[in-house]
């Protein structure tokens, strides 16, 4: 015996329109968070601070860019590259042993979650800033760029530094 779906597809169709009308009427009685301001480049929650970008002592050599960053967000993200505004292109670096060696390679992606602290310095996390330009010149600014998984960016300015200023 052949049953007809007319019915079931009715029967689907009040059911979720009953679900949708228990849904709005949940909604209307109770309070709803006001949205979060989104701003354009800034990850809410992240902060970069102490940023400085160490030009190479050999002009045209890559640069190294070093900074903290805090994470107080409410959902897990993480850094999967970066990008250095002058530069041709930009990778997030980090120093790993290979062969019983140390060696610097490119990191995978960062997880950061609520309460992170975490550091990109000289011998361990940083980015590098590959034929900076030579408009990147030390007492001046480098907006520096994490790019986030998922399509989020972070945007903050580097001090740019000379090779043999303090790191």
């Amino acid at each position: 015996m052949t049953v007809t779906t007319n019915m079931g597809s009715k029967m689907r169709g009040l059911m979720l329109a009953g679900a949708l009308a228990a849904t709005m009427a949940l909604g209307a009685c109770g309070e709803t968070e006001a949205p979060v301001e989104q701003v354009e480049g800034v990850v809410p929650g992240l902060t970069v601070t102490n940023a400085r970008m160490m030009l190479a002592p050999v002009e045209g050599n890559p640069a190294a860019v070093y900074f903290d960053v805090a994470y107080e967000g409410d959902r897990g993200i993480s850094i999967s590259g970066a990008e250095v505004e002058g530069a041709a292109s930009a990778t997030v670096h980090d120093m790993m042993e290979y062969n019983f060696e140390m060696t610097m390679a490119e990191a995978g992606p960062i997880a950061v979650t609520n309460g992170s602290e975490i550091t990109f310095e000289p011998g361990a996390l940083h980015v590098m800033a590959f034929e900076p330009s030579a408009d990147l010149q030390p007492g001046g600014k480098a907006e520096v760029t994490l790019k986030i998984s998922g399509g989020d960016r972070h945007k903050f300015e580097a001090d740019i530094r000379a090779a043999g200023d303090e790191r």
